[in-house]
Parts: C-alpha cells; sequence; structure tokens
C-alpha cells in the first residue's frame, strides 16, 4: 500500500493562483465570516462555554482546516452536533475535561487520515447517519426552550425527559417579552431568503433584535429580557495557549467521549466535502482533510476552543459566494479574529431568546425529517437501526447512540450476509453450462460413486463456517470423497480457517479423503499461511473441479 503524503489542498491550489481567483475568495470569506459569527456565538453558549469560545474554535479551526486541510472549498468551525456531546462532558468533566477530549479526538482524526482510513467513514451506515442527526437536532431544540420562552428555572436538568418534566413544571414563569423576541427572531430567519440571498437571516435578526431589545430597556423600561452580558462576562482577545494536565486516568475515562468527537468530525467533515465536490466539481482527499482536521482539534483546545469540524451550511455559504480555494476559509477566519478584537463588547447586548429562536432554526434545518420519514418505508431492519440510534441519541446521550447503532448495524449486515451465502450439496452430476471453473464440455460432469460435491457460496466467515459445520452435522453420511468447491469464497477469516481444519481432521479420522476445488488466490494465500496445507496436503488442492473429481474418482477407486 503507498504510504501516505501530506499534501493539503492550500498546495495545489495555490499553484495556478491568480488575482481574479483572490478576489472571489475575499468576498467569499467576508460573507463566511460574517455568517459564521452568530451561529460560533450561538454554539459557544450551547454547548456551555462563553460565547467568544465559540468564536475562537470558527477563528483557529477554521483557519487550520483550510490551511492544511483536504478540500479546496471547505469551512471548519463549531457545529451543532457537537452541542449535546461537549454539553455533557463539560456537565461530567469540566472545561479541562472537554479540552483533553477534544486533543485526544483530534489525535485519533490524524491516525486515521494517516492509516488512510478516511473512505472507510463513508461505510458507516446511512439510517445511523440520520438517525443521530435527527436526534441531536431534538436535542439541540430541547435545550433552548428555557431562553425561548425566557423561564425562570431554579434547576435545569441535563438528560431529556428530566428537561421537558421541568419545562412543564416551570411553564408558568414564561417570559412573554423573551417569547415575542425568540418568535420574531425566527420569523426573521424564516423570510430573509425570499428577500436577501447573500446576508443571514441569523444576523439580521441578532442585529434588529439586538437593536429592539436595547431601545426597551433604555427607553421603556423593560429589563426582563435576559442578554448574553447578563450571563457571561466576555473577553475580547485571543488567550494564552494552555497545556492541561493529563493523567492515564483522565484518559481512560475520556476515551469513550473522544471516539465519539472523532467519529462525529469525521463523519460530518467527509459528508460536507462530499457534498461540496458535487456542487464544485473537484474531489476532495479525504486522508488529507482528517489530518486537517485533527490538527485543529489538537490546537483549538489549548486556546480553549470547542470541537470543530466541517460544517455544510458555512461550506455551501462559501461555494455560492464564489470561493475557489482554502484562502476563502483563511479569510473567513480572519474576519471573525477582526471582530472577536474590535466588535466583541457589543455581543453583550444580544438576547438569549434570539440566539434560541437561531439554533431553533438549526435543530429545524438539522433533524432531516424529510429524510426520516423516508427512511420509514425501508426494510425493518434499517427502521430498526434508524429508531435506535434517534431515540438513544434523544433519551441517554450520543456516545452509547452511536456505539450500539453501529454494533446493530454491523449484526444485521452479518445476518444478511448469511442469508445470501449457501452451502449445498451436489452428489450426481453438474451441469458445465452453469459454471464457471469447469473444463469445456458437452456432456455433464457425472459424480463419481463414493464422492460428494459440497459448493460454498459467499465469504466464509465466522457467520458462515459454523453454517457449514452445521450443514457437514446435518448429513451424517460417510462418503470416500468429500470435494468443497470455493471457487465463489471471496475470503476467510480465522474461524472458517478453524472449522475447516476441523472438518477436515474429523474426516481424517473417518477415513474420508477430502479435495479443495477453485480456492482464489486471496483465499489460496491465507490457507497456506495458516498452515492449514499441511494438514490437508498440497496434493489435495485443484484449480478446477474437473481435475478435483478426476483425483477423487481414483482415490475411490481404490
Amino acid at each position: 500500500m503507498k504510504a501516505f503524503e501530506f499534501k493539503p489542498k492550500l498546495y495545489t491550489a495555490l499553484k495556478d493562483y491568480s488575482k481574479a481567483t483572490f478576489m472571489s475568495d475575499l468576498m467569499a470569506g467576508i460573507i463566511v465570516g460574517i455568517v459564521a459569527l452568530p451561529l460560533a456565538i450561538a454554539f459557544g453558549i450551547a454547548s456551555g462555554v462563553s460565547p467568544e469560545k465559540g468564536i475562537i474554535t470558527a477563528i483557529i479551526a477554521g483557519f487550520i482546516i483550510s490551511l492544511l486541510g483536504g478540500s479546496r472549498v471547505q469551512i471548519g468551525g463549531p457545529t451543532g452536533a457537537f452541542i449535546v456531546i461537549v454539553y455533557g462532558i463539560i456537565q461530567q468533566y469540566g472545561e479541562k475535561g472537554l479540552i483533553v477530549a477534544t486533543i485526544m479526538a483530534g489525535i485519533i482524526l490524524i491516525f486515521l487520515g494517516i492509516f488512510k482510513l478516511g473512505t472507510i467513514i463513508k461505510f458507516i451506515p446511512y439510517p445511523i447517519v440520520v438517525g443521530f442527526t435527527s436526534g441531536i437536532a431534538v436535542t439541540i431544540f430541547t435545550t433552548q426552550v428555557k431562553d425561548l420562552f425566557g423561564l425562570t428555572m431554579e434547576n435545569n436538568p441535563a438528560d431529556f425527559l428530566s428537561k421537558w418534566i421541568a419545562y412543564a413544571h416551570d411553564f408558568s414563569t414564561i417570559n412573554l417579552w423573551s417569547t415575542l423576541v425568540g418568535i420574531l427572531s425566527i420569523v426573521i430567519i424564516i423570510v430573509t431568503p425570499r428577500f436577501s440571498k447573500k446576508i443571514p437571516g441569523s444576523l439580521i435578526a441578532i442585529i434588529l433584535m439586538t437593536i429592539i431589545v436595547y431601545l426597551m430597556k433604555a427607553y421603556g423600561g423593560i429589563t426582563s429580557i435576559e442578554t448574553i452580558g447578563d450571563r457571561f462576562t466576555i473577553n475580547a482577545s485571543l488567550p494564552n495557549a494552555e497545556v492541561p494536565d493529563i493523567s492515564w486516568e483522565v484518559i481512560k475515562g475520556l476515551l469513550p467521549a473522544a471516539l465519539t468527537i472523532a467519529v462525529l468530525g469525521a463523519i460530518e467533515s467527509l459528508l460536507s466535502a462530499t457534498v461540496a465536490d458535487g456542487v464544485t466539481g473537484d474531489k476532495h482527499d479525504s486522508n488529507q482533510e482528517l489530518i486537517g482536521q485533527g490538527i485543529a482539534n489538537m490546537v483549538t483546545p489549548l486556546f480553549g476552543g470547542i470541537p470543530a469540524t466541517g460544517a455544510i451550511a458555512r461550506t455551501m455559504t462559501n461555494i455560492n459566494n464564489g470561493g475557489k480555494t482554502p484562502v476563502a476559509g483563511i479569510i473567513h477566519a480572519i474576519v471573525l479574529l477582526l471582530i472577536l478584537l474590535f466588535l466583541m463588547p457589543l455581543a453583550q447586548y444580544i438576547p438569549m431568546a434570539c440566539l434560541a429562536g437561531v439554533l431553533v432554526i438549526v435543530s429545524y434545518n438539522m433533524s432531516e425529517w424529510r429524510t426520516f420519514r423516508m427512511l420509514m418505508k425501508n426494510p425493518k431492519s434499517d427502521i430498526a437501526v434508524l429508531l435506535i440510534t434517534f431515540f438513544l441519541t434523544v433519551i441517554f446521550d450520543l456516545t452509547i447512540a452511536i456505539e450500539i447503532g453501529l454494533v446493530i448495524a454491523c449484526l444485521l449486515f452479518m445476518k444478511r450476509i448469511m442469508e445470501t451465502t449457501h452451502v449445498s450439496v451436489i452428489r450426481n452430476e453438474i451441469d458445465p453450462n452453469n459454471e464457471l471453473d469447469i473444463a469445456v464440455r458437452e456432456e455433464k460432469l457425472i459424480v463419481p460413486k463414493g464422492v460428494e460435491v459440497y459448493e460454498i457460496d459467499g465469504p466464509f466467515f465466522f457467520g458462515i463456517a459454523n453454517k457449514f459445520e452445521e450443514t457437514m452435522a446435518q448429513l451424517g453420511d460417510r462418503p470416500k470423497v468429500r470435494i468443497i468447491r470455493m471457487r465463489k469464497v471471496p475470503f476467510i477469516d480465522s474461524t472458517g480457517i478453524h472449522n475447516l481444519s476441523n472438518f477436515c481432521r474429523l474426516s481424517q479420522k473417518d477415513n474420508i479423503h477430502i479435495i479443495l476445488s477453485g480456492v482464489n488466490e486471496q483465499v489460496h494465500e491465507t490457507l497456506e499461511k495458516s498452515g492449514f496445507y499441511e494438514l490437508l496436503g498440497k496434493e489435495n488442492i485443484c484449480s478446477n473441479i474437473n481435475l478435483a473429481i478426476q483425483k477423487a474418482e481414483t482415490i475411490s477407486n481404490k
């Protein structure tokens, strides 16, 4: 296998770079930076950290992902998918635990890229992706109910069911002014695309609602609407890097969360890059993209940032506004840095209900309810994986959902493979018109007396190996020669070799001769390395069924 070559897309994009391309990247970068601002603030707060940390993540991770990633147009930063897992880690381990988990996730992503496992991520079943994405959307919406309605709550539980019980108990504390701000924000975001394709509705909603709430507080005497400044102290500067204390106990405790961050980040970034490829006609380097994502997630938390990945909405905004190369992503990070340094103090006036409205729209767009409904018409196994992943994500947490969803999907896949793999017995004759490894002849190939032919059709892995053993046990007969045709066996695993060896030993004990026929090169090499041929004897390996039957006939006539 060819070794991994570290070659970011920026390296190749700059070879034929021009002034016209730079101007396109400049305009796209400025617009994407503006679009990313409200989302970065909202994702930071919803994740349980201060608002500037969302922007710091967008700045540092966005810069590194564009600088070292494998896509020409990918925009990186905090996303809604991480809100649930980040909030859970902070609740259990604090912000220092989050830093360690994110660094660990970055290391995992780098190794995934180095060992060229970027393409394997794409094989995660679609029902799992839709299940946890929809589950995250429901969870994000649930976390925003308090701020959307301005509820006054002494205790806001972390888990889904307890949250809704608490909301029902405290809904009488609803703040009508906050509710009005939240609903107006949602309406503005929904209607803005009808009038403006360039400026995002979330930014317009935040600007308008912030001005209105400020005027209401200053001149209307309405002070009950909570703003960012009422809850957080904003630090409008880049913090110094801090390396956290890392112990083996902390690593063991945070490994499941780190794996979840890595898998989720890999899926979302590669999905985003694939969608971008479909629009631009370019082809991203999935392994290089994982390397870039990994480095970003190792560096960003040192400055207090949260996990980051490729963001589909911001990537599409970049493409739609003329972004051509990773330079646009770098400019977007610079724009956010300037906003942080010079305009961030104004963020203290943003109403929490308005940010809740922004996240309600984010959760709706993430929900993929149309796709969810469509998948409900698929086979029952897909529906089971979809619903289990969805409900585990909502009721428990994302880590459990991904782990159990993958296990169930793997078990169902193996069940399907077993259902399509067959073990058959041929005692009389073989039709040459239906065979691939038989020599050309017009008459049918007769199976000699005292000889049985067993056909294995499909991969000979642990599930099928047991099926083969059961089939042999059910037959219970004792021919002189058994021919095992393996022409349709693409691979064999250790369980298959073990069962085949046991079958061979038992047959030899009963003075039954075993012959293998039509073994392909890969299976042949595996059997040879395992030492199976020492048990069977290389003289009993035939390239096709004609030679196998000739040999069997000679043995049976002795």
